[in-house]
């Protein structure tokens, strides 16, 4: 499992996310990947593009999944 760190920052929207974790190649694609509830949220379907992602948190798409730390 990979770790993302929020580098002081209190949260970070799921969209942007999967990009920055290089799951998508862009915004738009992840905002598609998402709202075809194919992402998990702490094994949860989650449809909400900007939901805020926040420590603690445990992120699943495609097989892969990273864990949020502040």
């Amino acid at each position: 499992m990979d770790i993302f760190n929020l580098d002081g920052h209190p949260c970070v929207e799921l969209c942007d996310l999967l990009k920055f974790q290089g799951w998508c190649e862009s915004g738009a694609a992840a905002k598609t990947v998402i709202a075809e509830s194919l992402v998990q949220v702490d094994e949860l379907v989650e449809t909400r593009k900007r939901c805020k992602i926040v420590a603690g948190k445990i992120v699943s798409f495609n097989g892969e999944s990273v864990r949020v730390e502040a």
